[in-house]
């Protein structure tokens, strides 16, 4: 063999090895059970294979809009009682279908000029429009408001990320899911516990700590009518657990600030712990700014009550006995170690921007994940040795040729995603199988064209130079046009599809190399060892 040939051959058994490790890696025991562990835990298992949950998931990303307006019709009224301008009333008159929109009603002409001021200086994301009897409408701007839905699909995939990864599901698929629809495709491979994996998703866990003004009250009317019927401007009712002796321990009703001391976004961490009785609880620290902030509130309402306010409920009620800086406590009678350890997980991971809704769930059990395995690499076995076998009957010692860069293609395939830490699908092993017939086809195309070159009274050399020259322009261009259909598919699709993209597009990477470099090398040592004239097998 010429030196040409053994740099070749010494290449093709290099790569051979090292994607030989990555299929495997160092397994621990060099038996069948040893290299089958050592593989599955370099190419993990997909939902469909391994079991799990999936979900896809809506954000009710107006729900991000209308915190957005709640803050700006404060700061409206904040700035205009500051410059002393009067006005009638600032409300939403469609926070549901419009949560963009604010309406400012009884601005006299003469506040005309400090109200655009306001807006220009405060709320530089909305456009000002006048309209009759002295009415103004604040309405965001339109790329301000696809920016903010954007960003609460954005910051909920990470918020949902961060707390999956909390509880430790491994290989979990979390991303954008339909276009332009705002949804999330959740995929949880081997979640044997999916009610409590949504429960933790679900929950917004927005934290506030407000000053309690009232209650706690047995009913919202009965606040009411404390107040002469009216609630002031700046005061909302919120509901609460059971106050202590409350009869039946019916939920109570508190009259809060509109306005929070401290908020979810000044937390700086949250741990589950235990109070002074050993119950569980939730102890919280804030950040410097937040803690700061907390210090002076509480310095100037020692001896009055504030409220942990969570998900728009009532917590916990406390007197302020001397300032607090950084620190605090959530407690519930009824809070069990787990919920303590979940919650102070949610509030860590921070708080989701919007809800979220359920639009689908499907559960795939592990007995049904282990029968499309069989039956995949059933079919995946099957139609390789029909491949294997075809190409020996039908082009006789050129199909020895095939067969071995068929099985070296595969080797490359597997130790890619090996490498990648691909997760194997079952749409994933149709592309493996889809990936051998296309290494088929690579190679019929080189074959015939050698016959072709035979019958036309070529010799066997100079058959093989013309075989390979000719038929590697049409094999680069199938690959390449089928490498750019598989490339829409992983942007465009979702998780099993994605699965099948990505096989598909290693195996055709892996198919140029065998198909034209490793079959290529066979013809030529096969050459070296016939004597000049003699026939090629094919």
């Amino acid at each position: 063999m010429n030196k040409n040939l053994l740099w070749k051959l010494a290449l093709i058994v290099g790569i051979l090895l090292v994607f030989l490790f990555g299929i495997f890696g160092i397994p621990q025991r060099f038996s069948g059970q040893g290299l089958l562990s050592a593989m599955t835990n370099r190419i993990h298992l997909g939902l469909d294979l391994r079991g799990g949950t999936h979900l896809i998931l809506q954000v009710q990303v107006n729900d991000a809009v209308n915190i957005d307006s709640d803050n700006a019709m404060e700061t409206l009224k904040e700035q205009l009682n500051k410059r002393k301008i009067a006005f009638a009333d600032i409300s939403k008159p469609d926070p549901q279908n419009s949560p963009d929109k604010v309406v400012l009603k009884g601005v006299s002409p003469d506040g005309r000029k400090d109200l655009l001021d306001i807006v220009s200086e405060r709320l530089p994301e909305y456009n000002l429009s006048s309209g009759a009897d002295n009415t103004w409408v604040l309405t965001m701007k339109p790329q301000m408001l696809s920016d903010m839905k954007n960003k609460a699909v954005t910051q909920a995939i990470e918020t949902i990320r961060n707390r999956i990864d909390s509880l430790g599901v491994s290989e979990p698929t979390i991303q954008e899911h339909g276009l332009g629809q705002y949804q999330i495709l959740v995929q949880l491979p081997g979640v044997d516990d999916p009610g409590r994996v949504k429960d933790i998703m679900q929950s917004t866990a927005m934290l506030e700590i407000k000053q309690v003004l009232g209650g706690p009250y047995p009913s919202e009317q009965a606040a009411l009518q404390e107040k002469g019927g009216v609630l002031p401007a700046d005061a909302i009712l919120m509901p609460g657990h059971a106050a202590p002796g409350t009869p039946g321990g019916e939920q109570s009703w508190y009259l809060v600030s509109r306005i929070s001391a401290v908020r979810g976004k000044d937390l700086r961490d949250a741990q589950p712990s235990t109070d002074q009785n050993g119950q569980p609880n939730v102890r919280f620290q804030l950040t410097g700014e937040g803690g700061q902030r907390f210090y002076s509130f509480t310095s100037a309402h020692v001896g009055e009550s504030l409220g942990v306010v969570l998900d728009g409920k009532v917590q916990e009620v406390a007197n302020i006995k001397e300032a607090i800086r950084d620190t605090g406590e959530i407690s519930g009678g009824s809070m069990s170690q787990q919920q303590a350890k979940d919650l102070s997980m949610i509030l860590r991971s921070g708080a989701l921007p919007a809800g979220i809704k359920y639009l689908e769930e499907r559960t795939v059990g592990p007995s049904l994940g282990s029968d499309s395995i069989r039956h995949g690499v059933n079919a995946a076995i099957i139609g390789m040795l029909a491949v294997l076998i075809f190409m020996l009957v039908y082009y006789r010692g050129a199909g020895i040729n095939a067969d071995i860069a068929l099985i070296l293609n595969l080797i490359i395939l597997l130790g890619f995603m090996g490498f990648f830490e691909a997760v194997l699908t079952l749409p994933g092993i149709a592309g493996v199988i889809l990936t051998v017939g296309m290494g088929v086809d690579s190679n019929v195309l080189i074959f015939e064209r050698i016959r072709e070159e035979l019958r036309n009274g070529k010799t066997p050399p100079s058959a093989v130079d013309q075989g390979f020259s000719h038929a590697w322009i049409t094999i680069v261009d199938t690959h390449v046009t089928t490498i750019v259909s598989a490339a829409i598919l992983f942007i465009f699709g979702t998780g099993p599809v994605r699965g099948f993209a990505t096989t598909l597009t290693f195996g055709l990477l892996a198919n140029l190399f065998t198909a034209v470099f490793v079959s290529r090398l066979i013809f030529d040592w096969i050459l070296t060892r016939k004597q000049r004239g003699e026939a090629l097998s094919i």
